[in-house]
């Protein structure tokens, strides 16, 4: 329900249209969808990206069982939470690298 929420959602659908990963559905995981949880744990790495230090996404993704390899919380990356729903497409593109960055660590 916030601007960085949608920036996670933004960030993950950049990250699967450029090839770097596939998008889960998290709504799908937090219900224990079996097939969406199997897609998942087939996964070499899973990203949770969550768009605040609540950690929704990650909370989510912990609770099923899976393990979340990689993290970023977009607040902490320098991103004011808030109700504005037209999107920077620099935020986006900045969590992107930043995301992209942190994967090649490894």
């Amino acid at each position: 329900g916030s601007n960085c929420g949608q920036i996670a959602n933004q960030v993950a659908v950049h990250l699967t249209e450029e090839g770097v990963g596939t998008l889960f559905c998290l709504a799908g995981i937090g219900a224990h969808v079996p097939g969406v949880i199997e897609s998942a744990r087939s996964a070499k790495r899973i990203v949770a990206i969550d768009g605040c230090s609540v950690a929704c996404a990650k909370k989510t993704i912990e609770h099923t069982g899976l393990n979340v390899t990689d993290y970023i919380d977009i607040t902490k990356e320098g991103i004011a939470k808030n109700k504005d729903f037209k999107l920077s497409q620099q935020d986006i593109l900045f969590v992107v690298k930043r995301i992209k960055q942190e994967l090649k660590k490894d």
